[in-house]
């Protein structure tokens, strides 16, 4: 597994976004999108650029907040799947996260 940070457009170098670099991988990407105000346009912006080069995209995890509106708009909009939802966690730590990640996304999902 890979993680990137910043945005599918952020610039790793002058001319290379990390969508570019994505693209000449050629693995599945899970999109991570929050469930709060912005996140539709956010959401359906970056599932567009990795569309436009071809990234095979496994679905989108959400972080936040119940927002079943714009979970559903982001899926629908975009044509992926959920793949389940993080809820906020306080305080955010490894024992804290590990049941609520397991309690909320099957593994198989990403796969």
């Amino acid at each position: 597994m890979i993680e990137t940070a910043g945005g599918v457009l952020t610039p790793l170098t002058p001319k290379t976004s990390t969508a570019d670099l994505l693209a000449r991988w050629k693995l599945p990407v899970v999109v991570v999108a929050r469930t709060a105000l912005g996140a539709i346009n956010h959401g359906l912006l970056t599932l567009e650029a990795l569309r436009r080069r071809d990234v095979p995209v496994l679905g989108v995890a959400f972080v936040g907040a119940e927002n079943a509106e714009t979970q559903r708009a982001i899926c629908a909009m975009g044509q992926t799947r959920p793949l389940g939802r993080l809820p906020p966690l306080a305080p955010l730590t490894a024992e804290t996260l590990r049941p609520a990640f397991a309690a909320a996304f099957d593994p198989a999902d990403f796969r």
